[in-house]
């Protein structure tokens, strides 16, 4: 497998510091690029935090090129963090790169906690447009822990794409019922997967995750395939 690289790729305020890592050779039929986000920088969130490291793992082993980032103001990445609005157009820079130089590929994206609102945010905006000639949009989504609360999450009632929510029943941080009740209360509910024992970070619990996590996903993708 080739190696990771680090680049600082155009962002909306200047250079944003990615890490473009390849997937493991698999037999696949469609070719993935995800673009994962991360957690709240203002809580010293960076694309190192281990919950995003293993959705990267997690998206590697099957075979999916993995391009995580800093939003603007974090490590490398130029500007200041804009309390959710200018993170959007980060991660859609990344996406919009990640399609531009993967053109075989499709999108998908995920994030956790904070990182997971941007997600869902910019999977809205590129359902109603064009990523590409070949009009690549959000082919499924992965939000872990989302803080549903305090961020808006399809606000149609709906995601775009299929989309699978993780959440830990012991969070500290974000109400695991407050999300269970939010998932059924949705006119299209996602797939939900909750973890008993596992706090917000998931600390001791990231094989877990990674474990329950990975049968969705592959759904989600046959799914994708389907269509």
């Amino acid at each position: 497998m080739s190696r990771a690289e680090v680049l600082l790729v155009p962002g909306p305020v200047g250079s944003l510091e990615v890490v473009v890592e390849p997937g493991e050779p698999v037999d696949s039929s469609s070719p993935l690029v995800a673009v994962v986000a991360h957690p709240h920088p203002l809580y010293r969130g960076t694309m190192d935090n281990k919950v995003i490291t293993t959705l990267s793992r997690m998206y590697r082993q099957l075979g999916v090129t993995v391009l995580r980032f800093n939003f603007r103001g974090v490590g490398a990445s130029a500007g200041v963090h804009d309390e959710g609005r200018g993170e959007v157009d980060d991660m859609l820079a990344v996406a919009r790169y990640a399609v531009e130089h993967n053109p075989d590929a499709q999108l998908v994206l995920a994030g956790f906690s904070f990182g997971s609102a941007i997600a869902a945010a910019a999977s809205e905006v590129l359902s109603g447009e064009s990523l590409s000639s070949t009009n690549k949009t959000c082919q499924h989504l992965v939000l872990v822990a989302p803080p549903v609360d305090r961020y808006s999450y399809a606000p149609n009632g709906e995601f775009a794409c299929p989309t699978c929510v993780v959440i830990g029943g012991a969070d500290d941080i974000v109400d695991a019922d407050v999300v269970t009740a939010w998932v059924h209360d949705l006119a299209t509910p996602p797939r939900l997967i909750c973890i008993p024992q596992a706090s917000h970070f998931f600390h001791g619990e990231l094989i877990t995750m990674k474990t329950r996590l990975e049968p969705e996903v592959r759904a989600m993708m046959a799914e994708s395939n389907a269509v």
